[in-house]
């Protein structure tokens, strides 16, 4: 019997070197469900059940590393496993304890008593669980419906009773997820380059997406390599996440607090540096693929080393970097700083009046900056990759001293819930759009205060300073859209008409930055459709300079018409994709190797199965008639010319 299909999230599979970290089966995996209802009754499908192998459907408050590890080293009775959100447990991250501790500036040349976390460990909650490799496919069930349906058939045919035996028709599931990718990087990537055929399948392809970057006095994007007489400050955050399944990785306090503060302190910058430019310029730079060994940075880093960007290493002043600033414990924001290039008194100094800057534009505000000590090394951050080619001035900035505040680093937990964003019930999705919340506030005096530094940092005049405030409805409308719904009013506004669908892409959240960038910092200009779409036949406008957008605009009260309208920005968008794969060496040290597979379909079916004596009893039926019925077409066949041959009628010829 067919059954309901479901909608799903799923762990993609990813390859790193000699790691792979999900295997499937090309014809689906299928097993009786049993629904775990506590670690304890995990004893029925791994030891005591007499029908492996089973499809364990469990609440995300038993998807623990403990209970995964049980039933990946019984694999043989497990044929899946499908895991139903609920309530969030107290803490949860499926990430390592120690992020990118390969990939980072801290090794055994650098300084070794920092390497591998030696002396801070920064995810102490994380158990690696995204990091182990299983025989069978892990699901995520987000309908509620669907849930109750799998669950329905399993309390109907499969629960066991006061331990008595099971009744046939047993409810069981498939899952179909099968991920073409095999072994490691090197052979998955070698597999896909040879050629046997005019459409060669790639069975995978590298991790990598694109950096969103902008200036505030933009260069021309065709003129690579140094400039000259030119320093800029780099303001950075991370974009990306993960979470153990795919779909599920919002990283509110992960990356979405780090982002958004760096968009709103741009957007409060945008009118003092265009009023009093300051003697340095200022790179926004946000980085795509930054939990998979640095994908962006490293990528930056080294199209600066080679004359691939705009500016190159020398024209870095100093870099600072927004970490997670949304979850404090108190008052107090913490400054970190390299101890290892701090040793050099003229990065020292320049660490120094940085973090002066910083604890000075705090003024008037509920917060204050605080400096950690110099023995502790840098938290997991891009930062690090700067380091690794140059010694850089630099701070990064987090809402924790030593170990992670976030309680959910990397796991579907970070969400909208962690940071409390709440919205009184009787208000409208258009309403909550608007609503100021605590976080946004909290977040808004963030992005003022670094505003405020990166002006002084930049040369900014200081008479200006006070005036640099950013807007608290700005920042909670943008976590609202990245954390709450996407498809909101205001991100419909301001994006291209094009891309209206967005959020179902897959590279909706580069985009999304993109946009909300360029409008945030841009010009609103008085071009038509079809000017902004060749602005260079223009005498005053330039595509080397400047990008143009068209984006659809608000609605008017009292109209259905959109206010379209064509946006001059600097904003522009950097390959983010590992140089490893560039160079052809898929077994780097240097640079992350991450490659994802390429799969065709994702989906999920219940339906009943017979006993077994009942399916050998049905085999035998069907052999004994197919037998039967060879017999029978034998028969006829040779006696054919008796049985199929025309009576001759008798004669009446006349003589």
């Amino acid at each position: 019997m067919g059954g309901p299909r479901t909608s799903i999230g799923f762990p993609h599979k990813r390859v790193l070197l000699q790691t792979e970290i999900l295997l499937t089966s090309i014809s689906g995996d299928t097993g009786v469900i049993h629904v775990l209802e506590s670690e304890a009754d995990l004893e029925w499908p791994l030891s005591k059940g007499p029908n492996p192998p089973y499809m364990v459907l469990l609440e995300s408050s038993l998807f623990t590393k403990s209970i995964m590890m049980k039933m990946k080293n019984a694999s043989s009775r497990v044929a899946g496993v499908v895991v139903v959100p609920k309530t969030s447990p107290p803490e949860f991250s499926p990430h390592t304890t120690c992020p990118n501790e390969n990939t980072g500036v801290y090794t055994e040349t650098y300084d070794h008593n920092l390497a591998h976390c030696n002396t801070t460990v920064w995810n102490p909650r994380g158990n690696g669980l995204s990091y182990e490799e299983f025989d069978f496919p892990v699901f995520s069930l987000k309908e509620d419906n669907e849930t109750e349906v799998i669950k329905q058939c399993y309390f109907d045919h499969n629960r066991v009773v006061n331990g008595s035996g099971l009744q046939y028709p047993l409810c069981a599931m498939q899952l179909f997820s099968h991920m073409y990718a095999v072994t490691d990087t090197a052979t998955c990537m070698r597999r896909g380059s040879i050629d046997f055929s005019t459409s060669p399948v790639m069975v995978c392809n590298p991790l990598g997406d694109y950096n969103v970057c902008a200036f505030i006095r933009p260069y021309n994007s065709t003129a690579f390599g140094h400039k000259e007489n030119e320093s800029v400050v780099v303001a950075a955050a991370r974009l990306d996440s993960r979470a153990f399944f795919l779909q599920d990785s919002t990283g509110a306090e992960g990356s979405v607090s780090g982002f958004v503060t760096l968009l709103a302190a741009a957007q409060a910058l945008r009118e003092a540096t265009q009023e009093a430019p300051p003697t340095r310029n200022i790179l926004f730079a946000f980085f795509h693929g930054e939990v998979f060994d640095y994908i962006g940075s490293s990528r930056m880093v080294y199209d600066m080393k080679n004359n691939k960007f705009v500016i190159d290493l020398d024209n870095v002043h100093s870099i600072l970097e927004i970490g997670q600033v949304a979850v404090r414990s108190g008052t107090n924001l913490f400054l970190h700083s390299d101890p290892v290039s701090r040793r050099n008194n003229t990065i020292h100094d320049e660490v120094t009046n940085l973090v002066k800057n910083l604890q000075s534009s705090t003024a008037g505000l509920n917060f204050s900056f605080v400096e950690t000590g110099f023995s502790q090394p840098l938290p997991p951050s891009s930062f690090q990759r700067f380091l690794r080619a140059r010694a850089i001035p630099g701070i990064f900035l987090a809402d924790h001293q030593t170990a992670f505040n976030n309680r959910y680093y990397e796991s579907f937990y970070d969400d909208a819930a962690h940071l409390n964003l709440t919205y009184p019930s009787n208000l409208s999705p258009e309403e909550q759009l608007e609503f100021v919340t605590d976080t946004a506030k909290s977040l808004t005096e963030v992005a003022t205060a670094v505003a405020r530094a990166l002006f002084k940092q930049a040369g900014g005049n200081n008479s200006q300073v006070n005036n640099i405030n950013a807007d608290p409805k700005t920042v909670t409308q943008m976590l609202y859209g990245f954390l709450v719904r996407s498809n909101n009013s205001w991100f419909q506004a301001l994006m291209a008409p094009e891309l209206k669908d967005l959020p179902h892409q897959a590279n909706a959240l580069t985009y999304l930055v993109q946009y909300l960038l360029a409008n945030l910092t841009g010009t609103a200009t008085n071009l038509t459709q079809s000017q902004c779409k060749k602005p260079d036949e223009l005498p005053n406008e330039s595509t080397y300079m400047y990008s143009y957008f068209w984006v659809q605009g608000m609605v008017p009260p009292n109209s259905t018409q959109r206010e379209s309208f064509c946006v001059r920005t600097a904003v522009r968008l950097a390959k983010a994709v590992s140089p490893a794969f560039d160079l052809g060496d898929y077994v780097s040290k240097e640079y992350s190797t991450w490659t994802e597979s390429q799969w065709t379909f994702i989906k999920a079916r219940i339906f009943l199965v017979a006993s077994r004596d009942l399916e050998m009893l049905t085999l035998g039926v069907g052999v004994a008639v197919l037998f039967t019925s060879l017999l029978v077409t034998y028969f006829v066949s040779t006696k054919a010319d008796v049985l199929f041959s025309a009576v001759r009628e008798p004669n009446n010829g006349a003589y």
